[in-house]
């Protein structure tokens, strides 16, 4: 495990980061409506931060990254960077990605980052990636929020993984409802597995 002073900062999805009991509760639109703090997001208008910070789990993580090398580039504009590569697809409100291989190529010409397209891995090979790559962002089961519940599914959100060992796996989860669950939330492999979809993105700063 890397020691928790190689700090990777922290950001959610969402701009007011105790918001996520309120979005599953109510929806994301309706949720969102309420954050004091969209402006920060990068979007234009309270409607398009209503729509998107639901669908950019990829793009916190991306800002996290950046962060980690002292830029802060807000989570919408990065949306919209990425959209003009392909990253993500909009029609008539609905947004579909993120879309990993567009998502490849926008960071390494936007950002100089390198990056490659991991699939069919399992929760052992993880740690050997992290050897060779600074970061890993999993696909998992948004329900990694609540690590005692069985998922329905695996897949569909991502997180990023900063440290993974056969003993635990660190990762910060932009969509997470407490803090325990939000920066820097800790499973065993096993306990990852059970939301892991054995596909993501490693990267390098």
């Amino acid at each position: 495990m890397k020691p928790l002073t190689e700090t990777v900062p922290f950001f959610s999805q969402w701009e007011t980061s105790d918001m996520t009991l309120d979005v599953l509760a109510e929806g994301a639109e309706a949720a969102l409506r309420r954050d004091p703090l969209w402006r920060g997001s990068g979007a234009e208008t309270l409607d398009e931060y209503a729509v998107w910070a639901a669908n950019i789990c990829g793009m916190a993580c991306l800002k996290m990254i950046l962060a980690t090398r002292g830029e802060i580039v807000p989570t919408i504009e990065l949306a919209r960077q990425c959209t003009r590569y392909g990253g993500y697809v909009v029609n008539e409100g609905s947004i579909k990605g993120l879309i990993y291989a567009p998502f490849v190529s926008f960071v390494k010409e936007a950002f100089g980052l390198r990056a490659e397209v991991m699939t069919n891995i399992a929760v052992s090979d993880i740690p050997a990636i992290l050897s060779r790559s600074r970061f890993f962002i999993a696909s998992v089961s948004s329900w990694i929020r609540w690590p005692e519940r069985e998922p329905p599914s695996k897949g569909g959100h991502l997180v990023l993984v900063t440290s993974a060992s056969d003993e635990a796996f660190r990762f910060h989860n932009p969509s997470g409802h407490i803090r325990a669950t939000q920066a820097n939330a800790e499973l065993a492999p096993a306990d990852f597995d059970r939301f892991f979809a054995n596909r993501g993105i490693a990267v390098t700063i």
